[in-house]
């Protein structure tokens, strides 16, 4: 069923913008579908900061769609762009992948075992299942097509003509570079993911470095297929252009009008594009706001193809928090795949969603997930109580969804750091998990593991594989003996306390009163007192009973949640290592 429109009154920040969208769409194409678009470049892995490119402009593409308007998503696939250098960790690659370097990424081989015909839809494949699992709808369009079957010949033909123009447009930036300042490495845990400017755009050649002048086209040379030339000379009447490759030492001399081995330098080929598709709406990241940037020099380039430059925003970095155990398997870098492993789409959706393009954020790999999702349950009981605040229940609603309807979700979606607990403790015994989550709520017991899917299978991912095997929790096969032997006298009671309420309060709800409770009535209060009718000693106690549990049960001064590893460990098992 498809998601209404939000009310006007929500002021979140994809609203504002899709209505300066709309206006400015009916003012430039009115009667024609809204175009948005994002740009990506599949030379590696695509990271979390990418993803920002692509969240940004989808989310504003679907409240518009939200409110009844033809709105296309464009992603082009800089697929045509030139393979830069081989990035560390890919596995699969090593260093002979080197001597592919100037080619087009759609002429590199993919990694060896890859089931795909070259290096960059090795890349695009993973980044367009996450987007199918983030719900995000778009048309892709490989540069690689566009360029090779002639789509942008006469684009090309007037760039080249106007070559003059563009060169005095780059000129007004083209300054001597300061040395660059060498950098401390951030750790990947503090690292900041940002979108590449174009495909590291940057470090490119404008098309100013030839002695024969000015040119904004590069031809991938016919011999060994690198981008290494140089255009020695071009007649705009026959369209007669005569190349040299450094690379190989080839030259030829081709008619641009039937030629198609070749592209626009970066800082021309964004602009044509705007041109050429009629784009509304495109982020950039923070890096474009700099003088001579990429966007802020394509809003002069792109009159000359009579086009005008999108509305778009800047966007700040995407963090990373607790990549450091992370596998090297890819460089360290994480993906949307990686996020999408321990997190459900609804939860990334939200990150994205909730702050505006200049808020930079972190997707949290430790133990701050478990914090993210206890927010997010909070959120989704005060949108159920029609209590939460107008711009965060918008920001739920675009998580949750799109406008062609709601996205998968678990049914029972019981506490993330509970699952964690639990399939920690159980090492992946898929029936002692059911065991101890049915027991979690007596009244109300799971009677599939599939209900608590696909958050149980994320938590469980997100042990296995980010949390440190020194911090997992092995329960003690047999009783601490010397140290029960050690025990004083209090010590004794409070564990004759637990044990004899053990049976009447086996629910998560009990044994949370019964932990807690112990140490008040040892000091002579209710079990039911609360903290403010208690001595601030009772917290003190309480921790040094908790600790004394943890290590009779795991041998450890701390561990999950004592209710939870309680119900994981058993009644049974709980009695004999407590010594009953």
């Amino acid at each position: 069923m498809p998601i209404v429109a939000q009310s006007t009154e929500t002021t979140d920040w994809v609203s504002r913008f899709a209505d300066e969208v709309i206006e400015e769409s009916e003012r430039r194409a009115p009667g024609k579908p809204v175009v948005v678009a994002s740009g990506l470049s599949p030379s590696g892995p695509i990271h979390l900061g990418n993803l920002r490119e692509v969240m940004t402009p989808h989310l504003v593409a679907d409240e518009i769609r939200r409110r009844g308007h033809q709105v296309r998503h464009l992603i082009s696939w800089d697929d045509y762009d030139r393979y830069r250098k081989v990035p560390a960790g890919v596995p699969g690659v090593d260093e002979t992948w080197a001597e592919h370097i100037g080619k087009p990424l759609t002429s590199v081989p993919a990694p060896k075992g890859s089931p795909h015909p070259n290096w960059a839809e090795h890349f695009k494949a993973a980044m367009t299942e996450s987007l199918a699992e983030l719900g995000v709808e778009f048309d892709g369009i490989s540069q690689t097509a566009q360029y090779t079957s002639g789509v942008y010949r006469e684009q090309i033909l007037h760039a080249m003509k106007h070559r003059g123009d563009i060169d005095a447009i780059l000129a007004q930036y083209r300054t001597k570079k300061a040395p660059a300042k060498k950098q401390q490495q951030k750790p990947v845990d503090e690292a900041e993911l940002e979108a590449a400017e174009g495909s590291g755009a940057a470090a490119e050649d404008d098309g100013s470095s030839g002695s024969a002048g000015y040119f904004p086209y590069k031809p991938y040379c016919g011999n060994c297929e690198k981008d290494l030339t140089t255009v020695t000379s071009y007649d705009d009447d026959s369209t007669e252009l005569t190349y040299s490759c450094t690379a190989c030492g080839f030259s030829e001399t081709v008619r641009l009008n039937e030629f198609n081995r070749g592209k626009l330098v970066w800082k021309v080929d964004w602009p044509m594009r705007w041109a050429y598709e009629g784009v509304i709406f495109e982020p950039s990241g923070v890096d474009h706001s700099s003088p001579g940037s990429s966007f802020q020099v394509g809003g002069q380039i792109v009159g000359i193809f009579d086009g005008k430059q999108p509305i778009g925003p800047m966007y700040a970095f995407v963090g990373i928090s607790g990549m450091a155990k992370m596998s090297s398997s890819k460089g360290g870098v994480p993906t949307p795949a990686d996020a999408l492993k321990i997190m459900e789409p609804q939860l990334l959706r939200w990150l994205y969603a909730r702050r505006r393009p200049n808020q930079s954020f972190k997707v949290a790999f430790d133990q701050e997930i478990q914090r993210l999702y206890d927010e997010w349950d909070r959120l989704e009981a005060k949108v159920a109580d029609g209590s939460a605040l107008p711009a965060d229940a918008a920001a739920h609603s675009r998580a949750v969804g799109t406008a062609s309807g709601e996205l998968p979700r678990t049914p029972r979606p019981l506490p993330y750091r509970t699952l964690a607990s639990v399939a920690d403790i159980t090492a992946g015994h898929e029936d002692q998990a059911l065991r101890i989550l049915s027991d979690l709520d007596p009244a109300n017991p799971l009677t599939s593991l599939d209900e608590a899917r696909p958050r149980y299978d994320k938590a469980e991912a997100w042990i296995n594989t980010h949390v440190p095997a020194d911090q997992r929790t092995i329960v003690r096969d047999e009783p601490d003996t010397e140290l029960l032997k050690s025990l004083d006298e209090q010590a004794r009671e409070s564990l004759r306390l637990l044990l004899d309420g053990l049976a009447d309060n086996w629910s998560l709800d009990g044994l949370t009163h019964l932990v807690y409770g112990v140490p008040k009535v040892q000091a002579g209060f209710s079990a039911d007192a609360t903290p403010k009718e208690l001595p601030p000693e009772i917290k003190t106690a309480q921790r040094s009973f908790f600790a004394l549990l943890y290590q009779l049960l795991v041998s450890r001064d701390t561990g999950p949640r004592l209710p939870t590893l309680l119900l994981a460990v058993g009644q049974e098992r709980v009695r004999h290592l407590l010594g009953a």
